[in-house]
């Protein structure tokens, strides 16, 4: 992550929240001295200290912030993430834009230890999807990473993923091929398939990974003893917790899920004063 994308998210999040001034902490006598930790309320993964960090650089420089655990490990209930201290009306006034963005990373990071728990040891990757909250794509890509799990691509600038559609408007998965490798030869190209046949297409028009849409796992089965280690393939569609094990352990490469950005459940996180 890069600082100045941190520190724009972070003021765009204080804006909404704060927007002319805090008038509640305005109560409370100009510097007076406050002191809070951050506990977990349950198991978690801790990601997004720096986001955190931001929020109070920004509000007040002399908040200081220390950190029990770094991002990417794991927290137990009750756990103690990090202490603050520093003027109170700048603890106040940051409390609620610092936990949303720790409780959504951390919510993210958690669910992708998760699923990576879940394939450990047969040799696939699993994969985020460009299914991230509005705003917070490159902060939730960093946290998936954090859990554990691998990037996709980042958005639609940096990796060709043609689909049905795109197929269709070029006349053919061939064609297609042909003219992504014209237009920005290097980049990736990846190609979403729903039959063995155009597997086949995919693979003798020189795809990178072709994408393996909804296939049940005797058609994974198949897709990988045709593909024989010539393309890299991805499965996508009905991933879930309960399913990634038997879908790793088909062959494929890669397993690509929307659920790591978009289905989170943020962290319960307190912020706790003194």
């Amino acid at each position: 992550m890069e600082a100045e994308a941190i520190r724009e998210l972070v003021a765009r999040a204080l804006a909404e929240d704060v927007g002319g001034g805090d008038i509640t902490a305005a109560l409370i006598p100009a510097g007076t001295a406050g002191r809070a930790r951050v506990i977990t309320r349950e198991t978690a993964v801790l990601c997004g200290r720096a986001w955190f960090d931001e929020v109070f650089r920004q509000l007040d420089g002399t908040v200081r912030v220390d950190w029990e655990l770094e991002d990417g490990d794991a927290a137990q209930p009750e756990q103690t993430l990090c202490t603050l201290e520093g003027p109170a009306r700048a603890l106040l006034t940051g409390e609620r834009s610092a936990l949303n963005l720790l409780q959504t990373l951390s919510a993210t990071a958690t669910l992708a230890r998760h699923y990576a728990e879940a394939v450990a040891g047969t040799g696939a990757r699993v994969l985020d999807t460009r299914k991230t909250l509005p705003g917070l794509r490159a902060a939730q890509k960093y946290a998936v990473a954090c859990g554990g799990c691998h990037n996709h691509r980042m958005g639609l600038w940096d990796a060709f993923l043609i689909k049905e559609n795109h197929i269709a408007a070029c006349g053919s998965i061939t064609a297609a091929i042909a003219a992504a490798r014209r237009s920005a030869p290097g980049r990736p190209v990846e190609v979403e398939v729903e039959t063995l046949g155009q597997l086949d297409e995919a693979v003798g028009a020189g795809a990178d990974t072709v994408l393996l849409d909804n296939f049940d796992l005797d058609g994974l089965r198949a897709a990988v003893e045709k593909a024989a280690g010539r393309v890299k393939l991805e499965a996508s569609g009905g991933v879930t917790l309960d399913t990634v094990r038997a879908i790793a352990e088909t062959g494929v490469d890669y397993i690509s899920t929307g659920a790591l950005t978009k289905d989170v459940r943020a962290v319960d996180l307190s912020m706790r004063f003194e």
